[in-house]
C-alpha cells in the first residue's frame, strides 16, 4: 500500500498520513484515523523511500565478540532499549571473538549502509585502527579504551586491584591467577595488573609459575586451573579474569580432589556449591553472572555495569548522528565488588 492510500481510507490527506509517520503534528482525531487504518491494513513505510527522503536508514550496526555471553547480553539490551525508544533498528553481528571478523562486519555495515556502528571491542588491531581513522561512518567502541573513536570502557585495573586486596585478605597460603591473553587490554591487560598491584599493596606476592592463560571459556578455565593444581602450588585462592573461568576452575578442582557429589547435591542443581563448600581452595571471579550465583551462592566477584555501558553507547552514538557531534569523548564506567564482604569472609568460596 501506499500513503495515499492510506490517506484514502482514512478519510484525510497525504500530508497528513506522511507527518503521522514522520512524529510530525496530527490533530488527535486525525491521528486516531489514521492509526486505525495502518494497524487494520498492516501497513509498514517503505525503509528505501524513507531512507531516500531523510537520507539516513534508521539502522545501527552492532558488532560483538560472541552472542551466548551474559555480558553481551546485558551490553546490548541497553543498546537496544534507547534506539527502539529514539526510532532505529539494531543490525546484529557476532564474531566468535575473532578480530579480523569484527573489522570485516565493520566494513560490511560501513557499506550496508548503516547509520552508525558500535563495536563491543575485544582485541584491537591494525586493521581496526586503519577502519576508525578512515571511516566516515560514526562509530562508538564499549569495552575498550581507544583515541581513535568515542569509547565508553570499565575501570578494569581498579576492579583487579579491589579484587587483588580483597583476595589477600583471606589468603593463607598462596594466590593463584587465570587471566586472558593481553592483547585485550582491559580484561587481560588492565586486570592483572590492576590485581597484582592490590596484592602489592596488601603485602603478598603472585608468583609466576601460579599464573595461567585462558580463552573465555569454561572448557579454558577447566584446563588452566586443573594444570595449576596438578603441579602441586600451595595456593588457597584461584582468582579468574572472568566468571566463565571461574566455572571452570571450579570443576577442575572437582576433577583434582576426586570427590564424589551426592545425588541430592547433584539434583538439586547444587553441584558447584558442594564442590566449594567441601574444599579449602576459594575461587574469584570478573562479571557477576546471574547464572554463576544461581548455582553457587555466589562467589567474590565484580559487578560491572554492562547494561549501563550500552545505554550510554547507543546515546553518544545517536547524539553524533543526530546532532552531528564531533567531540571525542571518553567515558569510564565504575565497578562494585560483590559476593566479598571481609566480615564475612568464612563463607567466601
Amino acid at each position: 500500500m501506499t500513503i495515499k492510500e492510506i490517506a484514502q481510507l482514512a478519510g484525510v490527506s497525504s500530508a497528513a498520513v506522511s507527518r503521522y509517520l514522520n512524529g510530525g503534528y496530527v490533530s488527535e482525531e486525525k491521528k486516531e484515523q489514521i492509526r486505525k487504518v495502518i494497524e487494520e491494513t498492516g501497513y509498514q513505510p517503505s525503509a528505501q523511500a524513507r531512507m531516500l527522503r531523510t537520507k539516513k536508514a534508521s539502522l545501527v550496526g552492532v558488532v560483538v565478540p560472541k552472542i551466548n555471553s551474559e555480558s553481551i547480553s546485558r551490553i546490548t539490551a541497553g543498546i537496544e532499549s534507547v534506539l527502539a525508544e529514539r526510532g532505529y533498528q539494531m543490525l546484529l553481528a557476532g564474531t566468535d571473538n575473532t578480530p579480523a571478523k569484527e573489522v570485516e562486519y565493520l566494513r560490511l555495515f560501513e557499506n550496508y549502509p548503516v547509520d552508525g556502528i558500535i563495536l563491543v571491542g575485544t582485541i584491537f588491531t591494525a586493521g581496526h585502527r586503519k577502519f576508525l581513522k578512515e571511516t566516515k561512518v560514526p562509530v562508538v567502541v564499549i569495552g575498550q579504551r581507544t583515541s581513535h573513536a568515542n569509547c565508553i570502557y570499565h575501570d578494569d585495573y581498579g576492579a583487579g586491584k579491589a579484587m587483588g586486596q580483597t583476595v589477600a585478605g583471606f589468603s593463607k597460603k598462596g594466590v593463584a591467577y587465570i587471566g586472558v591473553t593481553r592483547d585485550d587490554k582491559a580484561a587481560g591487560a588492565a586486570r592483572e595488573d590492576g590485581f597484582i598491584a592490590g596484592l602489592k599493596n596488601a603485602g603478598v606476592t603472585l608468583f609466576e609459575e601460579n599464573k595461567r592463560t585462558s580463552a573465555f571459556t569454561l572448557e579454558s578455565g577447566y584446563e588452566s586451573a586443573l594444570d595449576l593444581l596438578e603441579s602441586k602450588c600451595d595456593i588457597d585462592v584461584i582468582s579468574c579474569a572472568t566468571d566463565t573461568i571461574a566455572a571452570g576452575a571450579i570443576e577442575a578442582i572437582q576433577t583434582y580432589l576426586k570427590k564424589q557429589i551426592p545425588t541430592n547435591a547433584a539434583d538439586a542443581g547444587a553441584r558447584m556449591r558442594y564442590i566449594l563448600e567441601n574444599t579449602s581452595i576459594r575461587v574469584t571471579g570478573f562479571g557477576d553472572n546471574q547464572m554463576l550465583k544461581a548455582v553457587t551462592g555466589g562467589i567474590p566477584t565484580i559487578h560491572f555495569g554492562y547494561k549501563t555501558s550500552g545505554i550510554r553507547g547507543a546515546e553518544l552514538l545517536l547524539d553524533s548522528i543526530e546532532r552531528g557531534e564531533q567531540i571525542p569523548i571518553e567515558m569510564k564506567l565504575g565497578f562494585r565488588l560483590v559476593g566479598a564482604d571481609p566480615s564475612d569472609s568464612e563463607n567466601l568460596t
